[in-house]
């Protein structure tokens, strides 16, 4: 039998070089509440409460990375996806408080 693929956990350094080459689209799985307070720029948000893998927008051929406040949300977002037979298994590993840890800019508040 054969296992499933892992969730690869992107570094903030990673999203952000992505981010900038417009080769990476962005999803965040926070409640709208905790997207409008902050964000990173240009993240869209589709809450892990209402999230549906078919819904997701389409990436244009960009690699969507999903990310969350810790990295725990979007890891059950790739987990949904992975059982809906969508190809994403990509997220922000330590989600939003790794950005931040990392020095990177957010927007709102």
């Amino acid at each position: 039998m054969f296992s499933a693929p892992k969730t690869q956990d992107l570094t903030p350094a990673q999203v952000k070089a992505g981010l900038d080459a417009q080769e990476i689209l962005l999803i965040d799985v926070r409640e709208p509440d905790e997207f409008a307070a902050e964000q990173i720029a240009g993240a869209l948000n589709v809450p892990l409460s209402t999230f549906n893998p078919a819904a997701l927008p389409d990436a244009a051929g960009k690699t969507i990375v999903l990310q969350c406040a810790g990295g725990k949300r979007s890891a059950m977002a790739v987990d949904k996806c992975r059982k809906a037979n969508q190809a994403i298994e990509t997220h922000l590993g330590g989600g939003l408080a790794a950005w931040k840890a990392a020095g990177l800019p957010t927007v709102g508040g």
